[in-house]
């Protein structure tokens, strides 16, 4: 893969929204004028209104970033979490621009394009690492699929009449067990999505710990857990149940026969998020969820 450009910028898109193709076609025409190279799959291209020069790749693999030192993704949650998937593979930075409802993972709102592009070319961001995590399935002991997650990698039920019924383990020791819907474990990224929706605490982003949050558990105890982020939590699919699936960021699933046994450990390979500015989380909280501070007087001076 060459390019004309010293730099080159990588552009994901969710080119099944009308707002994501015009927000595309935006940034491509101000990184241009700018003097940067644009890259963009081959298979959105085709959705997208761009000129000649930008440079079109097939290769659907993390290797389609190589050489790039940004990468930009446009749309939800969804393709943000997608743009992870590169991001993490190829280690360069992602910066996503929010066209969806709430966005967590996004720097930037579909207003802000202009700015966007500004900051990109004069290399006005700052990059910081979120905590992943590693995910092993074992059967009769023996190890049959590994994963990561940035949000979550949740265990869930799959028959709806009948719950799953599972035993939680932390640091090699039995915690509980009761019958649920599933078991989400999360990273404090993922504290505001799917652990967030099962009643988990939110975690502020520089917090690092992992939480096991469960899901309808038909249980006195089944409180969320907030441990170190050197804890390996395990869920264990009893033999009993019916099976359960596993799901990584809503994206990757793979079935857990009766029997399975999940561990989550913190990952080896963080997820790099390019940062525009130094807003709080807590402002970045109240903004995204429109939270009530009316009447807030603050500190005395």
């Amino acid at each position: 893969m060459t390019t004309n450009a010293a730099r080159t910028v990588f552009l994901l898109a969710h080119t099944g929204r009308p707002a994501a193709i015009r927000s595309a076609e935006l940034v491509v025409q101000g990184l241009l004028r700018s003097g940067l190279g644009v890259r963009v799959l081959a298979t959105e291209a085709t959705d997208l209104p761009l000129p000649s020069c930008v440079e079109t790749v097939t290769d659907t693999t993390p290797g389609a970033v190589d050489g790039c030192e940004l990468l930009i993704v446009l749309g939800g949650d969804g393709t943000l979490l997608r743009g992870a998937e590169f991001s993490r593979a190829s280690g360069v930075p992602m910066l996503g621009v929010n066209l969806g409802r709430v966005g967590f993972l996004a720097e930037a709102e579909r207003d802000d394009l202009d700015r966007v592009v500004d900051r990109v070319v004069t290399r006005a961001y700052q990059v910081e690492e979120r905590m992943t995590l590693d995910v092993v399935v074992r059967s009769n002991g023996d190890v049959v699929h590994t994963d990561w997650a940035l949000n979550e990698a949740a265990v869930q039920k799959v028959s709806p009449e009948r719950m799953l019924e599972v035993v939680l383990e932390i640091d090699g020791r039995p915690v509980t067990g009761f019958g649920c819907d599933g078991i989400v474990c999360a990273t404090p990224t993922g504290s505001t999505a799917y652990a967030f929706s099962a009643g988990g605490p939110v975690v502020w982003p520089e917090v690092e710990a992992l939480l096991m949050v469960p899901i309808s558990a038909h249980a006195l105890f089944a409180k969320p857990l907030v441990t170190s982020p050197t804890s390996v939590l395990a869920v264990e699919v009893q033999q009993h149940t019916p099976h359960g699936v596993l799901w990584c960021d809503g994206r990757r699933t793979v079935e857990l026969p009766a029997g399975a046994r999940v561990e989550v450990r913190r990952g080896a390979v963080p997820v790099r998020l390019a940062r525009l500015h130094h807003a709080s989380f807590t402002d970045r909280l109240v903004a995204k969820f429109a939270l009530p501070v009316s009447g807030w007087r603050g500190a005395p001076h």
